[in-house]
């Protein structure tokens, strides 16, 4: 994990804390996701005394799993996935290698799965994808705030 320098980020605000991790796209790695998302936020909370709720955790890897779940059911292979987080903001990111842009459904309660983008969508304050020289990335955020956080921290 490191930290943005003051210059760092966008309109969301500077850059306090942010980490990459390459994923290897076989059974697991969403778990593994999952474990390394939660430790980005916990060390972020305890370290950079960034406040983030229990709600925003839960939320950042719900939208984390089902990034990382479609890019293993769609892209077989290799992943990366950015967490950044702002003053303001938690920003999940997810790259793959398959160039094909994802849909959203309608909402039909009586379907069978393909409700993860749905499920983002709803939630994220910002949603987007974007084709990149070699596949895709997928980019959802969460505010930080209006969700009441607790100190954690020994």
């Amino acid at each position: 994990m490191g930290v943005g320098s003051e210059s760092d980020g966008d309109a969301e605000g500077r850059v306090l804390a942010r980490t990459s991790h390459a994923l290897h796209g076989s059974a697991g790695c969403i778990a593994e996701a999952r474990r390394l998302a939660a430790a980005f936020l916990d060390a972020a909370r305890c370290t950079y005394d960034v406040m983030v709720s229990a709600q925003v955790k839960d939320l950042t890897l719900l939208i984390v799993s089902e990034l990382v779940t479609n890019a293993y059911k769609y892209a077989p292979g290799p992943m990366l996935m950015n967490l950044c987080i702002t003053r303001h903001v938690v920003e999940i990111s997810v790259w793959d290698s398959d160039s094909t842009l994802p849909t959203t459904h309608r909402t039909d309660p009586g379907r069978v799965g393909q409700h993860g983008l749905e499920i983002v969508t709803r939630i994220a304050r910002s949603f987007g994808v974007q084709r990149e020289l070699v596949g895709k990335r997928i980019t959802a955020s969460l505010p930080l705030n209006g969700i009441p956080a607790q100190r954690l921290c020994p």
